[in-house]
């Protein structure tokens, strides 16, 4: 048994004391939420990231004072993160807060109507009424099933391994029942017949890369999970839990190597043992967990190996999510009419989201998420200012955009749009600025096409048929992140580290099985 360990490059030098060594590739969420677990249950492990920071697509960027949380800005699913803490015998509330947030976001449609969203049952059937009365029984009926579909596509399928075919056959039956082959749009359609509470009720998919026109209907979870657990921002920024993470992973006796990209995956007879980063430095382990995305990894960490499932063919056929293009600004004054999270509705809803998955065109139109955290957090900006971060879902790089190019113009219409709408005079009140565009995702985060969320969560992608948390290809590697099962967004990826649970024994077992 091999129990080489290479120390934290700020802790100084720590022993491993005969635990089976583990090397995890990447400190995004996934990796974080792995390296923990694995920590708790007996292994002792190192995290090689590519960047200067932990966090993956949850890096944090500043500028002027400005502090911008680069990814993910809402928690839904807090219990995911809870647990990691728990099985340190710790409390997840002694390192991070969490503000629950009400409303949850308003949904502003291009003719200025807005809808408002929140965990209140009864003011949530009133907003149904004021766009249509007749909508309020569907939209019960609506819950009604999404709770239905989280207890199926959460809580029985999220942590389930899928390493074998039989494993989704078991599962067809309530597939089929509760009609997943539906889109999560045709499903709300179903019950409600007003198109804007059509558009309110079946965007979140795009929270997590999937195109509500095809997504299957079991995502129509994410709606009960808001209801059910609320919609939470982290004092501080989304960075302030990962900085939380990161610090019970250290006090666990975990390692984190910064500035250490990984050029390929030790393997010997057909089993990972350890990695070789960028420069030729060699970490020798038992095991291996990649948080890299699924695809990329494949077609770049394995080395000689030839793949048995994965190849370059089918690698090529894998529909990837959508790209974003995102504005992170700052304002010398306060916009106190904008809520925390605003999502600006375009003219088009089928439309663009055609434009975007399936025609990969850059559309002269588009719809924006507004993220204003100043509205609770008066800490990530100067005295007086705001911070924000605009999104707008964009096709990957399989469109024909030139984004050198094109970006600042862009950006010039998000504004120019911002200030038609809700922030009157933006552009004389700009004190900081910074985007990141598709290529920025392929190139930071080595994201194929610069694809925000990895494969499109499409039926076809999901569960078995996705990259499998214990590799097809390389016995003792393990994957996690967006890129396998379950899928992207905060709950899915962390919970592709409980999966692992499944897979790997406790560390003491290991040693004997060994």
């Amino acid at each position: 048994m091999n129990t080489h360990f290479i120390p934290d490059q700020d802790a100084g030098l720590s022993e491993n004391h005969g635990k089976p060594h583990v090397i995890v590739i990447g400190a995004g969420f996934g990796g974080l939420a792995a390296a923990i677990r694995l920590q708790a249950r007996g292994y002792q492990v190192t995290i090689a990231e590519k960047l200067e920071q932990a966090g993956g697509r949850a890096s944090v960027f500043q500028q002027n004072g400005f502090i911008f949380d680069a990814g993910p800005t809402i928690v839904t699913a807090p219990f995911v993160f809870e647990e990691l803490w728990e099985m340190c015998g710790k409390r997840m509330a002694d390192y991070v807060t969490l503000e629950p947030l009400d409303p949850f976001y308003r949904i502003r449609f291009d003719d200025g109507d807005v809808f408002t969203c929140n965990g209140d049952a009864d003011f949530m059937r009133s907003e149904v009424a004021r766009f249509n009365k007749d909508d309020v029984a569907g939209y019960d009926r609506f819950l009604e099933e999404s709770e239905e579909n989280y207890k199926i596509g959460f809580e029985m399928m999220g942590t389930e391994p899928f390493s074998k075919f039989s494993d989704m056959l078991r599962f067809l039956p309530q597939l089929i029942s509760h009609r997943a082959d539906r889109s999560v749009y045709a499903h709300v359609a179903k019950h409600i017949t007003h198109e804007k509470l059509r558009i309110a009720l079946s965007f979140h998919p795009l929270f997590v890369g999937g195109n509500p026109l095809r997504v299957t209907s079991i995502y129509s979870l994410i709606a009960y999970l808001e209801r059910n657990w609320g919609v939470h921002y982290v004092m501080g920024g989304t960075g302030a839990l990962v900085a939380g993470m990161v610090k019970l992973f250290k006090e666990q006796g975990g390692s984190l190597l910064l500035n250490s990209p990984v050029d390929r995956v030790l393997i010997e007879h057909g089993t990972a043992k350890g990695v070789v980063l960028d420069g030729g430095r060699e970490i020798d382990s038992d095991l291996v967990v990649s948080n890299a995305d699924a695809a990329w990894g494949y077609e770049n960490l394995l080395g000689g190996t030839a793949p048995k499932r994965w190849k370059q063919q089918k690698l090529n056929r894998i529909n990837f999510s959508m790209s974003l293009f995102v504005w992170y600004f700052g304002t010398d004054k306060q916009y106190e009419n904008v809520d925390h999270h605003t999502i600006l509705m375009g003219p088009r809803y089928q439309g663009l989201l055609k434009d975007i998955f399936d025609n990969k065109v850059l559309a002269d139109d588009f719809s924006l998420y507004l993220h204003r955290p100043t509205a609770t957090d008066p800490s990530v900006a100067p005295e007086g200012c705001d911070s924000y971060y605009v999104l707008a879902p964009v096709p990957h790089l399989e469109a024909d955009t030139n984004w050198h190019q094109e970006a600042e113009n862009y950006r010039q219409r998000i504004q120019d749009r911002l200030e038609e709408t809700i922030m009157p005079g933006l552009g004389d009140h700009i004190a900081a600025s910074m985007i990141m565009t598709p290529n920025d995702f392929k190139r930071r985060l080595n994201a194929p096409f610069g694809a925000a969320f990895g494969p499109e969560p499409i039926f076809t992608q999901s569960a078995w048929f996705r990259p499998h948390n214990a590799s097809e290809e390389v016995d003792g590697l393990y994957l996690v992140g967006a890129g396998t099962h379950p899928g992207a967004g905060l709950p899915g990826v962390v919970t592709s580290a409980k999966v692992l649970d499944r897979l790997i024994p406790h560390a003491s077992e290991f040693v004997r099985a060994k």
